[in-house]
């Protein structure tokens, strides 16, 4: 008997189609140079974002307007950039020796400048997966300013409620308002927002500084104001590509100058041509568990096992990791400061120079071998491929041999979403599916599940997904990934791009040994799949040290 296939689309298909489509118009949009995101330009993006409904954005298909994932888009975004009707994203061309001062989002390690008072300017130099991110973050928050213009203006624009001209008088004044009249506008602001009093005060107080305490009262007002200028006098947002950037995307110019940058330090230094571990990691893991106990040893008896890492790990324990780091560059560690522009830092650690009497680790390998550490930060995106495909290439230098590196093992540890478990648990891949093809890489995982077992912590196995931006994944479509054969624990950014990289080098180009070993583990930072649980729902904080310091220890164990 025949059977007709239902041909109806599930929400994952849909959803799935949402985010291609998406990808498409972003580089199209890309080519061609700018865009208006609220003309008809920007209306693929609009359009796909607004049927995605991805979990980071929340409520962002509704009237009212989402404040946890206003407060998630804020933070990767440059301060004041709600207040500029211009956005340029530009290669890094030498804003930094201008009178400019460089703006640092807090969650995203990229430089921006405020040209003028419409004129908010980007670097881009971590690849495109950096100009997605900016893109739907900057599609998100003009949507929502757009909900914001809709709820304050009367009669088609030629009046504004109550509440946005007291919101506008206290703002373009810069009143000081005692904290009474404080809460007369958190009410007015949930009239204006669709919002709870309590949900608006919360929000008001994670946006608040010392500098700047009613933060959030300029922000919707300027989200707003640029609508009603967008709407009402035909004033549009644009977002413009520079030249620069157009020809220099996709050739790995950053990526080229920052590995060579660390292949002539190990030259200097003399450890080109010894054993190389590479490590893709955090800036405090590796170096604490190999140096916080020598450096610290009255902390280190009265704080055992990971104590002594929480310890280091609080925001006000600077003169403690000044300490760590003091020591570590008297045993062994180089710090290579970033000057490329990837905005990856690298530490070196020449583990012949490290006390092993003082550190938690046995020294396992002979004098003949004194492996090197090369102790990368995170990379974005498929910036993962630049990176790793540069650094994994043999030093060549005018008038010298070629000399390729001995790279023993290659260790990516980092934070992922997951599947199953919540925030804090450990995920260990057996292969890398990349989203929205049916592209796969298998491998053969030094660390395994038991590895992990026994810190009080859940331990996954299976497959990963690395998609191609964490912000643009919802529930259907990581049920599916979870549900089918793919047999899918968790979702990150950049293992397929590391994998790709490692493959063609070792398998294909010769770069480096085929027997190369590699490692893989990331611990939760979110669970898509529960309410309350995405990225947008805050850090780890403290949950995240057990993981990322087990992990830490177990890869250092298989090195030394």
């Amino acid at each position: 008997m025949l059977h007709t296939k239902n041909i109806e689309r599930t929400r994952a298909q849909e959803s799935t189609n949402a985010i291609e489509k998406l990808y498409i118009s972003m580089r199209h949009l890309f080519t061609r140079g700018f865009y208006k995101p609220m003309g008809v330009s920007g209306e693929t993006l609009r359009k796909s974002l607004l049927l995605l409904r991805p979990e980071i954005y929340g409520s962002i298909a509704e009237d009212k307007i989402e404040l946890d994932g206003l407060v998630y888009v804020i933070e990767r975004l440059p301060e004041g950039i709600e207040q500029c009707q211009f956005i340029n994203l530009t290669a890094d061309e030498g804003y930094k020796n201008s009178h400019f001062k460089a703006i640092i989002p807090p969650k995203r390690r990229r430089n921006c400048y405020r040209i003028d008072k419409d004129q908010m300017n980007i670097e881009i130099t971590r690849g495109r997966s950096e100009i997605y991110d900016i893109l739907t973050h900057l599609t998100f928050l003009f949507i929502e300013s757009h909900k914001i213009q809709e709820r304050v203006s009367i009669n088609e624009g030629e009046d504004f409620t109550r509440e946005w001209l007291h919101l506008e008088d206290v703002v373009l004044h810069k009143k000081e308002i005692s904290e009474e009249e404080k809460e007369v506008i958190i009410v007015h602001l949930g009239n204006i927002l669709g919002r709870t009093f309590d949900e608006v005060s919360a929000t008001y107080k994670i946006f608040s500084t010392e500098e700047n305490p009613h933060k959030f009262f300029g922000l919707i007002y300027w989200l707003g104001k640029l609508a009603i200028k967008e709407v009402l006098e035909g004033k549009k947002r644009t977002v413009t590509f520079s030249s620069l950037l157009i020809e220099e995307i996709g050739h790995h110019i950053y990526g080229e100058i920052w590995a060579n940058d660390i292949k002539h330090i190990l030259k200097e230094y003399q450890l080109l041509q010894r054993p190389l571990h590479i490590i893709s990691a955090n800036m405090h893991s590796v170096l604490n568990s190999i140096y916080a106990k020598g450096a610290l040893p009255k902390e280190a008896e009265n704080h055992k096992e990971f104590e002594l890492y929480q310890l280091l790990s609080n925001s006000d324990s600077k003169p403690l990791q000044k300490k760590v780091m003091d020591y570590a560059s008297k045993n062994g560690l180089i710090y290579v400061k970033d000057t490329s522009g990837t905005n990856i830092n690298v530490q070196i650690i020449d583990t012949d120079k490290i006390n092993f009497d003082e550190s938690p680790f046995q020294k396992q390998h002979s004098l003949e071998e004194k492996p090197v550490i090369i102790v990368m930060d995170y990379a974005f995106g498929e910036q993962a491929y630049e990176t790793m495909d540069e650094l994994l290439k043999p030093y060549e230098a005018a008038n010298e041999d070629k000399v390729h590196l001995d790279v023993k093992s290659i260790s990516i540890m980092g934070k992922a979403g997951i599947l199953e478990g919540g925030k804090g648990d450990i995920m260990i891949p057996s292969a890398h599916i990349f989203e929205g093809t049916a592209d796969n890489y298998p491998f053969k995982n030094e660390l395994d599940k038991e590895d992990l077992e026994g810190f009080g912590v859940k331990v996954f196995d299976g497959s990963m997904i690395s998609v191609l931006g964490t912000s643009l994944q919802n529930k259907d479509l990581l049920k599916f990934f979870h549900d089918s054969t793919w047999n899918v624990i968790g979702l990150e950014m950049e293992g397929a791009h590391y994998q790709k990289a490692i493959q063609s080098a070792s398998k294909i180009r010769g770069n480096i040994s085929e027997d190369v070993k590699v490692r893989y583990a990331y611990y939760a930072s979110d669970n898509p799949l529960e309410t309350g649980a995405t990225l947008a729902s805050g850090g780890l904080g403290m949950t995240g040290v057990t993981p990322t310091y087990a992990i830490t220890q177990r890869i250092l164990e298989q090195i030394f």
